[in-house]
């Protein structure tokens, strides 16, 4: 089976997020990122923030590589908003070698969003779940976020954080 390695970094990095997503996939690990930094910038279709990453010195984001079938990218990109948001990028990750990453397109980021209670629950569900250092949790823990309008959205994500991963 022809497969891609991918480089996860917010709701993705929850394994129960993706698999509903695209299907089975596989951990390959976890990896430091230097110089980048995450943050819940992207405006999401919803209005609410999500995750990207930007060039930062000095700072560190840690991802999660997944190997998933090739044949889910097109569903991942559909999904993720390609050309609408993000777009996709190459990364050479030691160790993993050529990863692709979603990063958010410079016209959709605002530093003034705020992400949903459940996208962030999603985020720091997967960030313990790969065992992430906890300065790093803390981090992300420290993000505000508030409570999204619409109960069935949130039910339908709360509910993810259900299936484990």
């Amino acid at each position: 089976m022809n497969t891609l390695r991918y480089l996860a970094y917010g709701s993705n990095l929850w394994p129960a997020r993706l698999e509903a997503r695209v299907g089975a996939v596989a951990v390959r690990g976890s990896a430091r990122l230097p110089d980048h930094e995450l943050s819940f910038t992207k405006r999401g279709t919803d209005g609410s923030g999500k995750c990207t990453l930007a060039s930062c010195p000095g700072a560190v984001a840690w991802v999660v590589v997944y190997e998933l079938p090739a044949a889910a990218r097109a569903i991942l990109d559909r999904i993720e908003g390609v050309g609408h948001g993000y777009s996709v990028r190459w990364i050479d990750l030691p160790a993993y070698g050529r990863c692709f990453v979603y990063l958010a397109e410079p016209a959709w980021v605002d530093a003034g969003l705020v992400p949903f209670d459940w996208y962030h629950a999603l985020v720091m569900a997967g960030a313990r779940h790969h065992g992430f250092p906890p300065a790093y949790l803390s981090r992300i823990g420290t993000t505000v976020a508030i409570r999204d309008a619409d109960r069935v959205r949130a039910a339908d994500h709360y509910a993810l954080l259900g299936r484990g991963a």
